[in-house]
C-alpha cells in the first residue's frame, strides 16, 4: 500500500537532489539553501517548465551523500530545530490539505517565522535559514546513498548564488540506479510506503505500545521548555494516532530529537516497522534522559542564582556595557591585579606568601557583595600594609645619642648609661646582625619623664617612636588580636603599630603596664606579653588575626610602671628594671630652668626675653607649692606664672599703642622674685612638717615609699589606764600590725634594761593601754619599714623623752633586736631632704645604697646614722638620753659582733 497522495503520483523517474549532512524524512518540511552547481539546473528547469500553483506536482527524489557525514553536537535541543545544519523540520503524513496551504500562503509575508501544516493537523514553528549546499565538492553516483525520500516542491525562491526551497517528505525511496548525471541526477526508484498496521501482530502492538508511552513521556518534558500552548495541544493530538500511523509518529519525533547524521540516515533506511519502531524508541529514551538531565542542572543552578549572585552578573554585564562605550578610566587596574601587585611589593616570607596565595586564590571565587569577601579583602590588605622587610637605618653614634639624652633630659644617670651601653654593643655587632632588642622597664613615679625618655632614645637611634597605652586593657584580644572568625575582628595593637610605623625596628613603648588587667573570661592580657616581651620567642610572634609568625625581635620595647607590684613575676622577669626615682629640689630647679620655663614661654606666645624667673622664685614654686616626686605640678605653677606676666604683658602693649593718653601707664617688669610668686599664685600650699613641728613624746618621723616615690609619716602613741590592751588605727596593714605588735613586745621585754620599769618581773602594761595611730586615715599603709620607729615612739612615750622633730628613721627589726635593710632608700632619703629632715636613722646594710643612689648634695645636708641593733637606734635617735642599765652593754656587744 502506497501513502501517496492519489494527486501526485511517484512515477519511476525523479531527479535528485543530494543533501550532505541532512536527511530527509517522510512526513517532514523542511527548507534548504541551493547553491550546488549539479542541483541549481534541476531548479532552473522545474522553475521554468511549473507555474507557481503548480509546484506541488513536481515530486524530486532526496537522497543523502555518504562523502562527509558531520555528526551534530550532543546536548539539549528545541522541538523541530536541527541546530546542526539551521533547518527546521516538521511532521506531515504526506497529504496537504486546505489549512495547510492557508498557513504556507500566510508564510509569504513573515520572514521570520514561518508556520507549516500537514493534514493531520499540527503546525510548529521553524526559522529560516535551512541548510546550504555547497558548491566545491563534486558528486558521483557512489556518492549518494541508497535510501532517500521523496519530496514534494512547497516554494521556490531565488536567492543570492541559488534558490531557497520549502520540501515536504512523501515517502521513502530506493535508488535502483542513476539515469544521468548532467546537468543534474537523475535515478530510476522505487517507492516503499509503510505497511498497514497487522492487529493480530502481538510483537508490533506491543511497540507500539512502547512507542507511545515514550512519545509522551517526552511531550510532557518539552512542556518544562516553555514552547507555545498551540504547538504542544497539536503535538499532543498527533501522538493519538500513533496506533494507526506508527510510522509517520516516528519520522516526526526523529525529526525533533538530537541524533546523528548516521543515527537519522539508520532511521531511513528502516522501511519495515518492526525494525524502525525500536530504534526510534531507543534514540527516544536517551533524548528523555538528557532533558532530565539538562532540567535537572537548570533547577539547581537556578536554585542557587540568589539575589547577590543576580547583582554580580548585572554588575559584570554593567562594567563590560561600560568598556564597550569607552566610560571605564583607562588606567583603572583589576581588583585582583592590585591587590597582587600589593602582595608583591610587600616581600612577604615563604609561609606568609603560602596563606596569601591560598586566600587569594579563595578571593577570586567569591562575589564582592558576600560577606566573606571583605573579610578576605581585608585580611589581604593587612598582610601587605604590614613592614615584613622594610627597616629603617640605626644611627649607631654613641657621642650623638649621649648628647641628645643630655639636652632632653637632666640627671638619669643610670638610664642613659644603660640605652649608650646598648648603643655601643650593637655598633660593634652590627657587621652581624643578630642584635636582639633589649626589653627595658623605666619604673618610678609619675612626672619624672619615662615616656619622654623613650621618645628620646628613637630620636638618638633615628629610629620610629610608637606608643602603646596599657591602662585599663582587660582583654588578651587587644595584645594578640580577634581570630578571623568573629565579626570585625581586627590585629592587636602590636599589629597596628608596626602598620603605623612602616618599618619593623622601630621603638615601642608599652606605657603603663603595670596597669593592664588581671586574667579574666576575656583573658589574660599580661599573658599575652610573655611572648611579646621575651627575645627568645618574639621572633615568631604570631597574631591572632594574621595567624602568621612575624619577627618582634628587631623591635626596641621599653615599658614604664609606676610600680612593680601589679606586675606578674613571669613578666616582670624578662624585663630589665630600671629605677628613674624622683628629683631633688636641685634637680627641679635645673629642671624648671632649661626645660619647663623655656617651654611654656614659647606655648604663651611670648620670647626669653618677655619673662625673666630667678632661681629664688623657682626654689620657691617647688617647695611651697609642689609636692610630688615628679614635675608635671611644677609645669603647671610655673605655666601660671608665665600667663600672668603673659597678661602684663599684652596690657602694656595695649597701652602703648592706644590713641587716648594713660594717667599713670605701668611699665611691664619681666623679672619674676620670689615675692612675686606669692603674689601670682597665692599661700603656700605646702610647709615644712618637720621644721613646724615641735618635739612631742611619743611621736616619731617615720620614712615610707610608695608607688609614686617616697614620703615621711608620723607615728603617735599615747597611754591611757587600762589592762594591757593594743589599739592600732590610721589604716595599717596586716604587716605594720605585725610591726606595732613586735614593737610593744619587746618594749615590754625589755623595760628594765631601758629603764621603765624598777624589775625585770613587772609589767609597764600593767594598768594601762596603748594607742597607736597614724595620721592620714585614709590612706592605706603596710610594710616593714617602720619597726624601729614604733619601738623609738613607745619608748620615747614610756620615758617621757623626746626625738628631735629632724630625725626621721626607718628599718626592720626583730624580737632579737636586730636592724635589718629595707628598700627605697633613695625615695625616702630624698622625700625627707624635701620635707627639712637633718639627720636619718637607718640600718647598716643600707649604707651602701646612700653612697651609690643619693645625690651627693642631698648628702652633704643630711647626717646619717646606721644602726645594727634596736640599741644603737635608741642611742641615735635619743641622743644619750635614753641608756641602759649595767649589764646590757655586753649584750649589745654581742650583738653587734654577730652583725
Amino acid at each position: 500500500m502506497i501513502r501517496s497522495s492519489p494527486s501526485i503520483p511517484i512515477p519511476r523517474s525523479v531527479p535528485l537532489l543530494p543533501l550532505q549532512d541532512k536527511v530527509l524524512l517522510p512526513g517532514v518540511v523542511t527548507r534548504l539553501q541551493i547553491s550546488r552547481r549539479d542541483s541549481v539546473p534541476l531548479f532552473e528547469k522545474i522553475l521554468r517548465t511549473f507555474d507557481s500553483k503548480e509546484l506541488s506536482k513536481c515530486i524530486i527524489g532526496v537522497f543523502p551523500v555518504i562523502l562527509s557525514p558531520s555528526p551534530t553536537s550532543g546536548g539539549p535541543k528545541n522541538v523541530a530545530t536541527d541546530k546542526s545544519n539551521g533547518s527546521s523540520d516538521l511532521g506531515s503524513n504526506g497529504k496537504s490539505s486546505n489549512k495547510s496551504k492557508k498557513n504556507q500562503s500566510r508564510d509569504d509575508d513573515n520572514d521570520d517565522t514561518i508556520l507549516v501544516g500537514s493534514s493531520a493537523g499540527q503546525v510548529v514553528p521553524y526559522r529560516p535559514g535551512g541548510s546550504s549546499q555547497s558548491t566545491t565538492s563534486v558528486l558521483g553516483p557512489a556518492d549518494i546513498h541508497t535510501m532517500g525520500c521523496a519530496a514534494r516542491l512547497v516554494r521556490l525562491e531565488r536567492a543570492v548564488g541559488g534558490f531557497t526551497v520549502v520540501l515536504e517528505g512523501i515517502v521513502r525511496l530506493r535508488l535502483n540506479k542513476i539515469l544521468s548525471q548532467t546537468p543534474f541526477f537523475e535515478a530510476d526508484v522505487t517507492p516503499i510506503p509503510d505497511k498497514a498496521v497487522d492487529r493480530n501482530d502481538q510483537e508490533l502492538q506491543d511497540q507500539i505500545v512502547a512507542l507511545k508511552s515514550t512519545s509522551k513521556e517526552f511531550v510532557s518534558l518539552l512542556q518544562t521548555l516553555k514552547l507555545p500552548a498551540p504547538v504542544l495541544t497539536q503535538l499532543q493530538r498527533f501522538l493519538e494516532n500513533v496506533g494507526v500511523i506508527p510510522g509517520q509518529v516516528v519520522d516526526l519525533l526523529m525529526s525533533t530529537i538530537e541524533s546523528t547524521y548516521e543515527e537519522k540516515i539508520l532511521i531511513l533506511d528502516a522501511a519495515d516497522l518492526k525494525e524502525r519502531i525500536p530504534k526510534a524508541v531507543e534514540l527516544l529514551t536517551r533524548q528523555i534522559h538528557v532533558l532530565k538531565i539538562s532540567q535537572k542542572v537548570h533547577d539547581n543552578v537556578e536554585g542557587k542564582l540568589n539575589k547577590k549572585q543576580r547583582e554580580f552578573y548585572l554588575r559584570q554585564q554593567m562594567a563590560a556595557i561600560k568598556e564597550e562605550l569607552g566610560e571605564k578610566d583607562a588606567g583603572e587596574e583589576d581588583e585582583m591585579t592590585t591587590i597582587e601587585n600589593r602582595l608583591n611589593a610587600a616581600n612577604l616570607p615563604p609561609d606568609v606568601q603560602k596563606a596569601a596565595d591560598r586566600e587569594l586564590k579563595r578571593l577570586r571565587k567569591m562575589q564582592p557583595a558576600s560577606s566573606e569577601y571583605s573579610v578576605i579583602r581585608n585580611y589581604l590588605d593587612w598582610l601587605g600594609d604590614l613592614p615584613w622587610t622594610k627597616s629603617s637605618e640605626d644611627i649607631l653614634d654613641v657621642e650623638r645619642a649621649r648628647k641628645q639624652l643630655n639636652d632632653d633630659h637632666h640627671g638619669l644617670e643610670k638610664v642613659k648609661r644603660r640605652i649608650l651601653e646598648y648603643l655601643a654593643v650593637a655598633k660593634l655587632q652590627q657587621m652581624k646582625g643578630d642584635v636582639k632588642g633589649p626589653i627595658l622597664c623605666f619604673v618610678g613615679p609619675p612626672g619624672v619623664g619615662k615616656t619622654s625618655l623613650g621618645r628620646s632614645i628613637a630620636t638618638a637611634m633615628g629610629r620610629k617612636f610608637h606608643r602603646i597605652s596599657l591602662g585599663g586593657v582587660w582583654d588578651e584580644s587587644e595584645i594578640r588580636g580577634h581570630r578571623r572568625t568573629y565579626v570585625g575582628a581586627l590585629p592587636g595593637l602590636i599589629v597596628h603599630g608596626l602598620k603605623k610605623c612602616e618599618v619593623n625596628n622601630p621603638v615601642f613603648l608599652l606605657d603603663e603596664i603595670d596597669k593592664v588587667g588581671s586574667r579574666g573570661h576575656h583573658g589574660d592580657p599580661s599573658a599575652a606579653f610573655l611572648e611579646v616581651l621575651d627575645p627568645e620567642q618574639n621572633n615568631t610572634f604570631t597574631d591572632h588575626y594574621l595567624n602568621v609568625p612575624f619577627d618582634l625581635s628587631k623591635i626596641l620595647f621599653i615599658a614604664t610602671a609606676n610600680s612593680v607590684d601589679t606586675i606578674p613575676a613571669p613578666l616582670l622577669d624578662r624585663m630589665e628594671l630600671i629605677t628613674i626615682p624622683g628629683y631633688t629640689y636641685a634637680e627641679k630647679l635645673a629642671i624648671a630652668t632649661n626645660h619647663l620655663l623655656p617651654k611654656q614661654i614659647r606655648q604663651h606666645g611670648l620670647i626669653e626675653d618677655d619673662v625673666k624667673v630667678t632661681e629664688q622664685a623657682l626654689l620657691k614654686i617647688a617647695t611651697g607649692y609642689t609636692r610630688e616626686s615628679g614635675v608635671r605640678q611644677l609645669e603647671r605653677e610655673v605655666g601660671a606664672v608665665v600667663r600672668a606676666k603673659a597678661v602684663e604683658y599684652a596690657e602694656a602693649q595695649e597701652q602703648k599703642l592706644s590713641e587716648t593718653p594713660v594717667s599713670a601707664p605701668v611699665e611691664y617688669q619681666p623679672l619674676v622674685t620670689a615675692l612675686d610668686v606669692e603674689e601670682i599664685l597665692g599661700q603656700e600650699k605646702y610647709v615644712n612638717e618637720v621644721t613646724e613641728r615641735s618635739p612631742t613624746p611619743g611621736v616619731v618621723t617615720g620614712m615610707a615609699y610608695n608607688g609614686v616615690g617616697g614620703g615621711i609619716m608620723f607615728i603617735e602613741v599615747s597611754q591611757m589606764p587600762g589592762k594591757g590592751h593594743l589599739q592600732l588605727t590610721g589604716s595599717l596593714g596586716d604587716v605594720l600590725k605585725e610591726s606595732a605588735s613586735i614593737a610593744l613586745s619587746w618594749v615590754k621585754g625589755h623595760g628594765y634594761e631601758i629603764g621603765l620599769t624598777n624589775s625585770r618581773t613587772q609589767n609597764i602594761m600593767e594598768k594601762a593601754d596603748v594607742h597607736i595611730h597614724m595620721p592620714s586615715g585614709g590612706t592605706p599603709k603596710d610594710g616593714p619599714s617602720a619597726g624601729i620607729a614604733m619601738v623609738c615612739a613607745l619608748v620615747s612615750m614610756f620615758s617621757n623623752q623626746t626625738v628631735p622633730a629632724t630625725t626621721a628613721m626607718t628599718g626592720e627589726f626583730t624580737l632579737r633586736g636586730l636592724v635589718m635593710p629595707v628598700g627605697g632608700i633613695k625615695e625616702k632619703v630624698i622625700a625627707a631632704h624635701r620635707a627639712g629632715v637633718r639627720k636619718i636613722v637607718m640600718p647598716l646594710r643600707n649604707r651602701k645604697d646612700v653612697t651609690s643612689d643619693v645625690p651627693a648634695n642631698v648628702r652633704d645636708e643630711i647626717e646619717f646614722a646606721y644602726a645594727s641593733t634596736i640599741w644603737d637606734v635608741l642611742r641615735e635617735a635619743f641622743e644619750g638620753r635614753v641608756t641602759a642599765r649595767a649589764g646590757v652593754v655586753a649584750a649589745t656587744g654581742a650583738l653587734d659582733s654577730r652583725m
